[in-house]
C-alpha cells in the first residue's frame, strides 16, 4: 500500500463508505419527515413529536456520519494525493455542496420547531431529489474517474 495510511487505507475506505452511507440515509430521511411535519397542525402534540424525530435523526445518525465522513475522505485524499485530480476535484465540490444541503436541512428543522413553514410540501420533495442525484454523480467520479 501507498501513503501514510499502508495497509490501513481499506479500513479507512471501509469506514468512509459505511459512514457514507449512513449520511446518505439521514439526507434522504430529513426532508421526508420535514414532508410529514408540515401535515400537522403548528404546537399539536404530533408537531413537538416530529420536532423530537428531526432532533434524534440529526444528533444520532447526521451530525455523526458527517463528521467521520469527513475526517475518513481527508484521510483518504491526503494519503493518495488526489489534490490535483480532476475527477476528484469535481467531486470534493459536491461533497461541500451536500455538507451545505446538511446544514440547510439542519436550520431548516429549527424552522418548524418553531411553528415556520417556509416552502411547501411540493417544494420538499423535489428538494428530496437533491442528495440521489448528487449521490449518482459522486459514484461516478469515483469509479469512473472522467
Amino acid at each position: 500500500m501507498v501513503g501514510f495510511l499502508g495497509v490501513t487505507m481499506l479500513w479507512v475506505k471501509a469506514a468512509h463508505v459505511i459512514f457514507v452511507i449512513f449520511f446518505m440515509a439521514g439526507l434522504f430521511m430529513m426532508p421526508r419527515f420535514f414532508v410529514y411535519h408540515h401535515q400537522c397542525p403548528v404546537g399539536s402534540d404530533e408537531d413537538r413529536k416530529w420536532v423530537e424525530r428531526e432532533d434524534r435523526l440529526r444528533k444520532i445518525i447526521l451530525a455523526p456520519a458527517i463528521i467521520f465522513v469527513w475526517v475518513f475522505g481527508l484521510m483518504l485524499v491526503f494519503n493518495g494525493d488526489y489534490w490535483r485530480e480532476g475527477w476528484f476535484i469535481a467531486k470534493f465540490l459536491l461533497v461541500i455542496a451536500l455538507s451545505g444541503y446538511h446544514g440547510w436541512m439542519i436550520g431548516y428543522a429549527k424552522k418548524l420547531a418553531k411553528g415556520q413553514r417556509p416552502l411547501t410540501e411540493k417544494q420538499l420533495r423535489l428538494i428530496n431529489e437533491v442528495p440521489g442525484i448528487a449521490a449518482a454523480i459522486i459514484v461516478i467520479l469515483v469509479i469512473v474517474r472522467p
